[in-house]
């Protein structure tokens, strides 16, 4: 080892274990030994060790009072525990007091040594089998890009891609991150290619082979859910959980919180086009496209898409039609709900055993799309979120403490079902796609619809047959393009101010897998434990 490693080992039979400190000290660790707790206290008030090795059992000083002391005076000093006491309660006792590890007597000098390197050089052995493992998998990986064809390959590499970049958000590799950044710029180069290829036939064709998408939801995961928990005796309670603009990596940081609670199996689907909220949620709850959509509710985007209390009005209706048109009439009737302030979550938690007793509730939760969106107008929430590492960690921490986390704990304590998904996710945009267009086209960044629009074809996917692709015509002559990659449009009027104003900000309405490619989690209540 390059550095040595201070050790503290207190034993009152530390004389005897003389072969043991040999043996470590051969192998570049320093040990101080100390016969007894107090001695060690003010060893430690003067000096600073890497770990100490505390025996359980000593005269003046019991082992866990060592420990307890140890602690406060140097919290994160690490210690392991050494016992001929296998008793689960000391164990307990001891996790109590924050010990790293237990080793049981007799103790052979392999064994201490594995102990310490476990401790004390785990980050170092980690972060070299992490090397060993990139190097390993990443030609693997660059040729998954390259060859990926059908959507099982593709959801399959937007996990690895996703759960990678989870493994490096815990290690300064800034060379690894930038590796795979790469790699996910040019999945998204290729999965435009792929899409532009290939929607249009998923649409009209409704063909087999194409990928599950938010019109396919409802009928192939909710309706035989419920189907399922209503003829059971008696009945579990089911929520259809849809929480705005969730990605899938966003859904990995959080999914091991829930993992007492539920059995959990989750699979992914495609969000239709623009992977936007009026378009994507609206085709979640009623199985129809946006253009079957328009014919049936012809006002339903009469004032803009952007205005989501508009255009998101009759998410509960949508779903009523479709259990309607499959025969499904429960009883209570289905509850929905959608929370956009901390406020009505907290409602909903006081609630909950209203709730529990339901067949089917529906719920859109809106914090996620809340914070991306502020965040760009919010300084400190900037300083906070600065790219996708950051916005995983802010929603793990947000997720344990929040009135859903609990939520969800109730709906699993009780046996009940819960099938969460997202409507869209959102990707960090980095350069702007300059556009023309009159003045009735759409303000979004990541989508535009309107007349002549004129934008470089590299970074956008045109749609002048809105039809085809399942979209409202909107009058004549009205198109649709789609931002690539990590582009997002821009006006030439005051063109430099906005791309500075939006350039690494969240949006979401194009063609990326970070906005389409998302989680549908079946989640299965394991019941109250005792």
């Amino acid at each position: 080892m390059s550095d040595s490693k201070s050790i503290l080992w207190i034993d009152d039979e530390i004389d005897l274990l003389r072969a043991h400190s040999l043996y470590l000290e051969e192998r570049g660790y320093s040990i101080t030994p100390v016969t007894n707790g107090p001695d060690a206290l003010e060893l430690v008030r003067r000096q600073r060790f890497d770990l100490a090795l505390v025996d359980e059992i000593m005269p003046a000083m019991s082992g866990l009072e060592v420990i307890a002391e140890l602690k406060r005076l140097k919290p994160n000093l690490p210690v392991v525990m050494v016992t001929k006491n296998e008793a689960e309660e000391l164990m307990e006792q001891a996790i109590g007091r924050k010990v790293e590890a237990f080793l049981t007597k007799p103790v052979n000098p392999s064994q201490i040594l594995s102990a310490l390197k476990n401790v004390l050089d785990r980050r170092q052995i980690s972060a070299s089998e992490l090397t060993r493992r990139w190097a390993a998998e990443f030609s693997e990986l660059a040729r998954s890009v390259d060859m990926v064809e059908t959507w099982p390959e593709w959801l399959n590499l937007h996990e690895n891609l996703s759960r990678w970049e989870l493994e490096l958000d815990l290690w300064d590799e800034a060379q690894l991150q930038a590796m795979l950044r790469d790699l996910r710029g040019e999945a998204d180069r290729r999965l435009a290619r792929w899409v532009e290829e290939n929607y249009a036939h998923w649409l009209s064709q409704l063909s087999k082979e194409r990928p599950p998408l938010s019109i396919d939801l409802a009928e192939t995961r909710l309706i035989p859910l419920i189907l399922k928990n209503y003829a059971a005796k008696p009945t579990k309670p089911v929520l259809f959980l849809v929480v705005d603009c969730l990605r899938l990596d966003q859904w990995l940081a959080i999914e091991p919180l829930l993992e007492e609670f539920f059995d959990i199996k989750r699979e992914g689907y495609f969000s239709i086009l623009p992977s936007a909220t009026p378009y994507a949620r609206n085709a979640l709850f009623s199985g129809l496209t946006p253009a079957e959509l328009e014919r049936v509710y012809p006002d339903l985007w009469a004032k803009s898409d952007e205005d989501e209390a508009s255009s998101n009005r009759f998410e509960r209706q949508f779903l009523q039609q479709l259990l309607a048109r499959r025969g499904i009439e429960l009883k209570p009737d289905l509850r929905y709900v959608k929370v956009l302030e901390v406020e009505e979550a907290a409602e909903f938690e006081k609630r909950i055993q209203e709730y529990l007793r339901l067949p089917l509730t529906a719920m859109v939760y809106n914090f996620v799309d809340i914070l991306v969106h502020i965040r760009q107008s919010v300084e400190v929430l900037k300083e906070m979120l600065p790219d996708e590492s950051a916005l995983r960690s802010v929603t793990r921490t947000w997720f344990q403490h929040s009135s859903l986390y609990r939520i969800l704990r109730a709906y699993g304590e009780v046996g009940g079902t819960v099938l969460l998904t997202s409507d869209h996710g959102a990707i960090r945009v980095k350069r702007g796609a300059q556009v023309i267009g009159d003045r009735q086209t759409s303000a979004s960044l990541r989508y535009k619809h309107g007349r002549n629009l004129k934008v470089d074809a590299k970074q956008s996917v045109r749609i002048a047959e809105p039809l085809r692709w399942g979209l409202p015509k909107r009058g004549i002559n009205t198109e649709y393009i789609l931002a690539k990659e990590d582009n997002f449009f821009v006006y030439p009027t005051n063109y430099h101010h906005y791309l500075e104003v939006f350039k690494d900000s969240f949006q979401h309405g194009g063609i990326s897998l970070e906005e389409m490619a998302l989680p549908v989690v079946t989640m299965t209540g394991k019941g109250k434990k005792g």
